[in-house]
């Protein structure tokens, strides 16, 4: 069997990381198989729909690394396809129009909840036999008999048909909805595994039980575990912070976020965390994803940007930094990459390198130091500096006290409580730099708070 999967992204929002780790699961699926991968636009929801949204489906996917070999497939572009389906089911007397209204559903809901029953349509259009000048929706006549199906991750599924009702497939014979389309585009364009979230799951039934009164394929199912934020609850997609280009923007990098996305619900085997997209494929199976809800940390995204940043050369950080290659820019990559974990922090972090912030006088004391002691200690590292002895500073420090001497030296070059090393950032900045920053720290000591 050649397999074929296909993400299918709906543009009514920026692509979400949830939806991007569907993608990333049916593209490593594909590479596996030697299959074929179909990104789909699910744009039926023509109010909620955008231009913008569809663009940042395709940009971020594509800044990922998650390519596909067919597409991009509108929906909206196939209507005719779906009117056809449409009128078959209509004239089978499979399908059949419904001018009951929203007042006259919630009544009848309401109803059926009072008297223990859970809520389904009761059927009351179905022998009416209305056409489409009523200007109703199109249902679906479910079946009675229970569905089941075998979840390639969860095992096998049952649902009762009559628990469901008769499901709403259309507003009309030119719009269809979900449930239906997804059934027509998948017969049409043959996916054999239809790998989703399992938010999916309630869904299945309704879709199976089309594809048999179409007389379509059944594909198989896969439906992931969601991601849970750092509560253990789901992470929503109107959450902007979850929006794939937030974290781009905030400087992680796509080789990072696609091999922690890649764990987040499924693992190899060993402890082995570090992998290139490559290698993810080749051992990527869906028997190794979990059932439950996998957790996003972001301590982890961290901690595994910062290991991808540090396998970067200081050329190539410069150039996805868009930092021209200035003696000034390297030394600040130079400093600044051992502690980095997203590209941002060359900006952040090396800031003080290009221009020293204002701080307090206070801040250059190291725990109850007298300010007298710590003008005298950049006093005597000015002399060393001076005379070429810069080398001899941790000498002095050992004599002087590692504390009194390092701390007001750091913050003395840097203005700030945290930064990388004082002799770090002296070899940075160089010896002029580093001999204004000291004298304004002792101007600073010498005037009285």
């Amino acid at each position: 069997m050649d397999v074929r999967v296909r993400m299918a992204p709906s543009p009514t929002g920026f692509l979400h990381v949830g939806t991007a780790r569907t993608a990333l699961f049916n593209w490593l699926f594909a590479k596996k198989h030697n299959g074929k991968l179909i990104l789909r636009i699910e744009d039926t929801d023509i109010a909620r729909s955008t231009p913008e949204f569809e663009k940042d489906i395709i940009e971020q996917l594509k800044w990922l690394g998650i390519g596909w070999d067919e597409g991009p497939i509108r929906q909206s572009e196939r209507l005719d396809l779906y009117e056809t389906h449409l009128k078959r089911l209509l004239n089978e007397k499979k399908a059949y129009w419904c001018t009951c209204t929203k007042d006259e559903l919630e009544a009848k809901r309401k109803e059926m909840l009072e008297s223990g029953i859970a809520p389904r349509y009761d059927g009351a259009c179905r022998e009416k036999h209305l056409g489409p000048e009523s200007g109703g929706v199109i249902r679906f006549m479910m079946p009675e008999h229970v569905i089941g199906f075998t979840d390639l991750i969860r095992g096998h599924i049952e649902f009762k048909g009559e628990a469901i009702g008769d499901i709403v497939i259309a507003k009309g014979l030119k719009e269809p909805l979900y449930n239906f389309a997804v059934v027509v585009d998948d017969e049409d364009m043959a996916i054999t595994h239809v790998i989703r979230g399992e938010d999916g799951i309630a869904n299945t039934p309704k879709q199976l039980a089309l594809q048999a009164a179409l007389g379509f394929r059944h594909p198989h199912y896969a439906h992931l575990p969601l991601i849970l934020d750092a509560n253990r609850a789901k992470m929503s997609k109107r959450n902007a912070a979850t929006g794939l280009a937030e974290y781009r923007a905030a400087g992680y990098l796509p080789e990072a976020l696609m091999n922690f996305l890649a764990l987040i619900g499924w693992h190899p085997e060993g402890d082995r965390e570090i992998m290139t997209p490559e290698e993810i494929a080749k051992i990527f199976t869906l028997e190794r994803i979990q059932k439950g809800g996998g957790a996003f940390s972001l301590d982890k995204l961290n901690w595994m940007n910062a290991h991808y940043l540090r396998a970067l050369s200081d050329a190539e950080i410069a150039k996805r930094i868009d930092w021209e290659e200035s003696e000034r820019n390297k030394k600040i990559i130079a400093l600044v990459k051992p502690r980095a974990e997203t590209l941002n922090d060359f900006a952040t972090h090396g800031a003080f390198l290009l221009e020293l912030p204002a701080y307090d006088a206070k801040l250059l004391l190291w725990k109850d130091m007298a300010p007298g002691a710590a003008k005298a200690s950049l006093e005597y590292i000015i002399e060393l500096i001076e005379q070429g002895d810069a080398a001899t500073i941790p000498k002095f420090a050992e004599r002087n006290g590692r504390g009194e001497t390092f701390w007001p030296l750091r913050v003395a070059l840097s203005g700030m409580k945290e930064s990388p090393g004082p002799l770090e950032i002296l070899h940075a900045l160089g010896t002029d730099e580093s001999l204004r920053r000291l004298h304004i720290a002792i101007k600073k000591l010498e005037t009285p708070s």
